[in-house]
Protein backbone atom coordinates (compact mmCIF):
# COMPACT_ATOMS: atom_id res chain seq x y z
CA UNK A 1 0.00 0.00 0.00
CA UNK A 2 1.18 3.81 -0.95
CA UNK A 3 1.27 6.51 1.64
CA UNK A 4 -1.64 8.34 -0.83
CA UNK A 5 -3.79 5.05 -0.83
CA UNK A 6 -3.02 4.81 3.23
CA UNK A 7 -3.59 8.52 3.83
CA UNK A 8 -7.15 8.23 2.06
CA UNK A 9 -8.49 5.10 3.51
CA UNK A 10 -7.20 6.89 6.80
CA UNK A 11 -9.25 9.76 6.20
CA UNK A 12 -12.51 8.17 4.57
CA UNK A 13 -12.63 5.62 8.04
CA UNK A 14 -12.09 8.99 10.70
CA UNK A 15 -14.76 10.79 8.58
CA UNK A 16 -17.18 7.77 9.77
CA UNK A 17 -15.80 7.93 12.54
CA UNK A 18 -16.13 12.20 13.32
CA UNK A 19 -19.84 11.45 12.28
CA UNK A 20 -20.54 9.02 14.72
CA UNK A 21 -18.92 11.10 17.58
CA UNK A 22 -20.80 14.20 17.01
CA UNK A 23 -23.67 12.61 17.15
CA UNK A 24 -23.13 12.29 20.90
CA UNK A 25 -25.25 8.85 21.54
CA UNK A 26 -26.59 8.73 24.87
CA UNK A 27 -24.31 5.35 24.77
CA UNK A 28 -21.28 7.11 24.14
CA UNK A 29 -19.81 6.57 27.46
CA UNK A 30 -20.21 2.87 27.60
CA UNK A 31 -18.77 2.67 24.00
CA UNK A 32 -15.80 4.86 24.78
CA UNK A 33 -14.77 2.68 27.81
CA UNK A 34 -15.43 -0.67 25.48
CA UNK A 35 -12.52 1.10 23.80
CA UNK A 36 -10.77 1.51 27.25
CA UNK A 37 -10.63 -1.81 27.65
CA UNK A 38 -9.80 -2.83 24.04
CA UNK A 39 -6.63 -0.38 24.23
CA UNK A 40 -5.82 -1.63 28.03
CA UNK A 41 -5.76 -5.17 27.24
CA UNK A 42 -3.22 -4.31 24.34
CA UNK A 43 -1.68 -2.28 26.34
CA UNK A 44 -0.49 -4.79 29.14
CA UNK A 45 0.64 -7.30 26.02
CA UNK A 46 2.92 -4.75 25.55
CA UNK A 47 4.82 -5.10 29.06
CA UNK A 48 4.81 -8.68 28.92
CA UNK A 49 1.24 -9.01 30.90
CA UNK A 50 -1.36 -11.52 30.21
CA UNK A 51 -4.31 -10.33 31.71
CA UNK A 52 -7.03 -10.57 28.92
CA UNK A 53 -10.55 -8.26 29.03
CA UNK A 54 -12.63 -10.55 31.49
CA UNK A 55 -9.16 -10.13 33.77
CA UNK A 56 -8.91 -6.53 33.43
CA UNK A 57 -12.54 -6.29 33.88
CA UNK A 58 -12.75 -7.85 37.05
CA UNK A 59 -9.74 -5.83 38.40
CA UNK A 60 -11.55 -2.58 37.86
CA UNK A 61 -15.11 -3.47 38.82
CA UNK A 62 -14.51 -5.91 41.77
CA UNK A 63 -11.66 -3.96 43.40
CA UNK A 64 -12.75 -2.46 47.16
CA UNK A 65 -14.10 1.01 46.71
CA UNK A 66 -10.91 3.28 45.93
CA UNK A 67 -9.04 0.31 46.10
CA UNK A 68 -5.84 -0.41 43.93
CA UNK A 69 -6.88 -2.52 40.98
CA UNK A 70 -2.83 -3.91 40.40
CA UNK A 71 -0.51 -3.15 37.73
CA UNK A 72 -2.64 -4.12 34.62
CA UNK A 73 -6.21 -2.30 36.42
CA UNK A 74 -3.81 1.03 36.53
CA UNK A 75 -3.62 0.68 32.78
CA UNK A 76 -7.03 0.12 32.11
CA UNK A 77 -8.06 2.95 34.23
CA UNK A 78 -5.09 5.13 31.78
CA UNK A 79 -7.45 4.84 29.19
CA UNK A 80 -10.88 5.26 30.54
CA UNK A 81 -9.70 8.54 32.08
CA UNK A 82 -8.68 9.71 28.44
CA UNK A 83 -12.00 9.45 27.30
CA UNK A 84 -13.76 11.09 30.30
CA UNK A 85 -12.11 14.51 29.82
CA UNK A 86 -11.45 17.25 27.56
CA UNK A 87 -8.97 16.63 25.45
CA UNK A 88 -5.19 18.19 25.81
CA UNK A 89 -3.20 17.47 28.51
CA UNK A 90 -1.49 19.67 31.93
CA UNK A 91 1.15 18.78 33.95
CA UNK A 92 -0.90 16.78 37.13
CA UNK A 93 -2.46 14.85 34.14
CA UNK A 94 0.16 13.65 32.54
CA UNK A 95 2.10 12.56 35.82
CA UNK A 96 -0.97 10.81 36.62
CA UNK A 97 -0.86 8.97 33.65
CA UNK A 98 2.97 8.18 33.74
CA UNK A 99 2.36 6.81 36.99
CA UNK A 100 -0.39 4.60 35.71
CA UNK A 101 1.45 3.50 32.70
CA UNK A 102 4.18 2.09 35.26
CA UNK A 103 6.74 4.49 34.15
CA UNK A 104 9.05 5.99 36.94
CA UNK A 105 10.71 9.89 36.56
CA UNK A 106 8.71 11.89 33.96
CA UNK A 107 10.05 15.33 34.42
CA UNK A 108 11.55 15.14 31.13
CA UNK A 109 8.41 14.37 29.60
CA UNK A 110 6.54 17.71 30.16
CA UNK A 111 7.94 19.66 27.14
CA UNK A 112 5.15 17.24 25.69
CA UNK A 113 2.43 19.54 27.02
CA UNK A 114 2.91 22.28 25.01
CA UNK A 115 3.86 19.81 22.24
CA UNK A 116 0.62 17.89 22.26
CA UNK A 117 -1.16 21.59 21.67
CA UNK A 118 0.97 22.55 18.71
CA UNK A 119 0.10 19.38 16.74
CA UNK A 120 -3.02 19.84 17.95
CA UNK A 121 -2.99 23.26 16.62
CA UNK A 122 -1.13 22.44 13.59
CA UNK A 123 -1.99 21.93 9.88
CA UNK A 124 -0.62 18.23 10.05
CA UNK A 125 -3.21 15.98 9.04
CA UNK A 126 -4.71 13.92 12.28
CA UNK A 127 -2.96 10.93 11.07
CA UNK A 128 0.64 12.47 10.77
CA UNK A 129 0.47 14.71 13.49
CA UNK A 130 -0.27 11.37 16.04
CA UNK A 131 3.05 10.04 14.37
CA UNK A 132 4.78 12.79 15.15
CA UNK A 133 3.81 12.68 19.43
CA UNK A 134 4.56 8.78 19.22
CA UNK A 135 7.78 9.44 17.81
CA UNK A 136 9.29 12.09 19.98
CA UNK A 137 7.97 10.51 23.09
CA UNK A 138 10.18 7.68 22.18
CA UNK A 139 12.94 10.02 21.14
CA UNK A 140 12.95 11.15 24.53
CA UNK A 141 11.97 7.96 26.84
CA UNK A 142 12.56 4.85 24.51
CA UNK A 143 10.69 2.94 27.34
CA UNK A 144 7.64 4.79 27.50
CA UNK A 145 5.82 3.49 23.87
CA UNK A 146 2.42 3.60 25.70
CA UNK A 147 2.60 7.17 26.54
CA UNK A 148 3.24 7.62 22.89
CA UNK A 149 0.18 5.97 22.06
CA UNK A 150 -1.99 7.41 24.51
CA UNK A 151 -0.84 10.88 23.67
CA UNK A 152 -1.21 10.20 20.22
CA UNK A 153 -5.30 9.44 20.54
CA UNK A 154 -5.16 13.47 22.80
CA UNK A 155 -3.82 14.68 19.41
CA UNK A 156 -6.04 12.72 17.03
CA UNK A 157 -9.12 14.22 19.00
CA UNK A 158 -7.49 17.75 19.36
CA UNK A 159 -6.79 17.79 15.53
CA UNK A 160 -10.93 16.71 14.71
CA UNK A 161 -12.00 19.31 17.51
CA UNK A 162 -14.11 15.91 19.56
CA UNK A 163 -15.02 17.26 22.98
CA UNK A 164 -13.65 13.74 24.23
CA UNK A 165 -11.16 11.73 22.98
CA UNK A 166 -11.52 8.11 21.65
CA UNK A 167 -9.01 5.21 23.20
CA UNK A 168 -7.88 4.18 19.43
CA UNK A 169 -4.65 3.38 18.75
CA UNK A 170 -2.63 1.37 20.83
CA UNK A 171 -5.22 -1.34 20.07
CA UNK A 172 -3.38 -1.57 16.58
CA UNK A 173 0.45 -1.18 17.85
CA UNK A 174 1.04 -4.99 17.35
CA UNK A 175 -1.31 -5.22 14.33
CA UNK A 176 -0.21 -5.73 10.24
CA UNK A 177 -0.45 -2.24 9.78
CA UNK A 178 3.26 -2.35 11.65
CA UNK A 179 4.67 -4.88 9.90
CA UNK A 180 7.13 -5.08 6.64
CA UNK A 181 5.51 -7.68 4.49
CA UNK A 182 8.68 -7.97 2.91
CA UNK A 183 10.64 -8.55 5.90
CA UNK A 184 7.70 -9.60 8.19
CA UNK A 185 9.78 -7.09 10.70
CA UNK A 186 7.98 -4.34 13.01
CA UNK A 187 7.71 -1.34 11.93
CA UNK A 188 9.47 0.93 14.90
CA UNK A 189 8.08 4.96 15.65
CA UNK A 190 10.20 6.90 13.49
CA UNK A 191 11.43 4.48 11.17
CA UNK A 192 10.78 4.33 7.76
CA UNK A 193 6.97 3.59 6.65
CA UNK A 194 5.68 4.47 10.48
CA UNK A 195 3.55 7.42 9.23
CA UNK A 196 2.32 5.36 6.55
CA UNK A 197 1.27 2.53 9.51
CA UNK A 198 -0.34 5.36 11.50
CA UNK A 199 -2.93 6.01 8.67
CA UNK A 200 -3.61 2.21 8.56
CA UNK A 201 -3.70 1.65 11.97
CA UNK A 202 -6.09 4.67 12.49
CA UNK A 203 -8.20 3.12 9.50
CA UNK A 204 -8.55 0.19 10.90
CA UNK A 205 -9.20 1.31 14.84
CA UNK A 206 -11.77 3.67 13.28
CA UNK A 207 -13.61 0.79 11.11
CA UNK A 208 -13.73 -1.42 14.71
CA UNK A 209 -14.86 1.81 16.92
CA UNK A 210 -18.03 2.21 14.51
CA UNK A 211 -18.48 -1.89 14.36
CA UNK A 212 -18.59 -1.71 18.27
CA UNK A 213 -21.33 1.65 17.80
CA UNK A 214 -23.23 -0.85 15.94
CA UNK A 215 -23.38 -3.69 18.53
CA UNK A 216 -24.18 -1.23 21.53
CA UNK A 217 -26.95 0.68 19.94
CA UNK A 218 -29.52 -1.64 19.60
CA UNK A 219 -28.52 -2.90 22.87
CA UNK A 220 -28.76 0.70 24.55
CA UNK A 221 -32.07 1.03 22.46
CA UNK A 222 -33.81 -1.95 24.78
CA UNK A 223 -32.36 -1.37 27.47
CA UNK A 224 -34.11 2.42 27.18
CA UNK A 225 -36.91 1.02 26.12
CA UNK A 226 -36.74 -0.93 28.71
CA UNK A 227 -36.85 1.45 31.57
CA UNK A 228 -41.16 1.79 32.30
CA UNK A 229 -41.56 -1.13 32.26
CA UNK A 230 -39.21 -1.57 35.58
CA UNK A 231 -40.50 -0.92 39.08
CA UNK A 232 -36.91 -0.16 40.96
CA UNK A 233 -37.49 3.73 42.63
CA UNK A 234 -33.27 3.15 41.77
CA UNK A 235 -33.89 1.40 37.74
CA UNK A 236 -33.10 5.12 36.12
CA UNK A 237 -29.69 5.29 37.57
CA UNK A 238 -28.50 2.01 37.18
CA UNK A 239 -29.59 2.38 33.35
CA UNK A 240 -27.40 5.78 33.56
CA UNK A 241 -24.67 4.01 34.71
CA UNK A 242 -25.09 0.95 32.10
CA UNK A 243 -25.17 3.81 29.04
CA UNK A 244 -21.97 5.34 30.74
CA UNK A 245 -19.67 2.40 31.74
CA UNK A 246 -18.23 -0.82 30.20
CA UNK A 247 -19.74 -2.93 33.49
CA UNK A 248 -21.29 -2.59 36.28
CA UNK A 249 -21.62 -4.95 39.27
CA UNK A 250 -24.42 -6.79 40.02
CA UNK A 251 -23.72 -5.53 43.73
CA UNK A 252 -24.49 -2.23 43.13
CA UNK A 253 -25.78 0.30 45.49
CA UNK A 254 -27.01 3.42 45.41
CA UNK A 255 -29.01 5.75 47.84
CA UNK A 256 -32.22 4.52 46.00
CA UNK A 257 -30.71 0.56 45.34
CA UNK A 258 -30.00 -2.21 47.72
CA UNK A 259 -28.00 -4.79 46.58
CA UNK A 260 -30.74 -7.37 46.81
CA UNK A 261 -32.83 -4.47 44.81
CA UNK A 262 -30.05 -4.60 42.08
CA UNK A 263 -29.73 -8.10 41.99
CA UNK A 264 -33.96 -8.19 40.69
CA UNK A 265 -33.39 -5.30 39.18
CA UNK A 266 -30.44 -7.19 36.74
CA UNK A 267 -32.14 -10.23 36.45
CA UNK A 268 -35.15 -8.36 35.39
CA UNK A 269 -33.16 -6.24 32.83
CA UNK A 270 -31.75 -9.88 31.33
CA UNK A 271 -35.76 -11.27 30.89
CA UNK A 272 -35.83 -8.37 28.72
CA UNK A 273 -32.56 -8.72 26.57
CA UNK A 274 -32.10 -5.20 27.85
CA UNK A 275 -28.03 -6.33 29.31
CA UNK A 276 -25.62 -8.81 29.22
CA UNK A 277 -24.13 -10.73 31.95
CA UNK A 278 -19.98 -9.99 30.89
CA UNK A 279 -18.48 -12.29 33.59
CA UNK A 280 -20.13 -15.77 33.17
CA UNK A 281 -19.86 -16.72 36.62
CA UNK A 282 -22.66 -17.29 39.20
CA UNK A 283 -21.42 -14.79 41.85
CA UNK A 284 -19.37 -11.67 41.48
CA UNK A 285 -21.18 -10.66 38.50
CA UNK A 286 -20.78 -7.71 35.86
CA UNK A 287 -23.36 -6.48 33.31
CA UNK A 288 -23.23 -4.25 30.61
CA UNK A 289 -24.44 -3.49 27.43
Amino acid sequence: MSDMEAAFIAGAALNSLDNLVRMDPAWAGAWRQRLALKCAETAVSMVGRTEDEAALRDAWYLRSPNGDPGPAGRMFEAWKRLGDRSPGINAAFLTATVGLLGLHGGDELEPLIERVAALGRSREPAPLAAAAVVTEVMAIRPDAELLGWWLADQVVALKLRWPLPLPLLVSQARSTAFREQAERKRIRPGGEGFERGVCVALAQAAAEACRLAMEIAPRAARLEAALPKLRAKGAGEAIKLLLEEDAVPGTLQTAHLTRWGSRRLFDRLLALDAVRELSGRSAFKLYGL
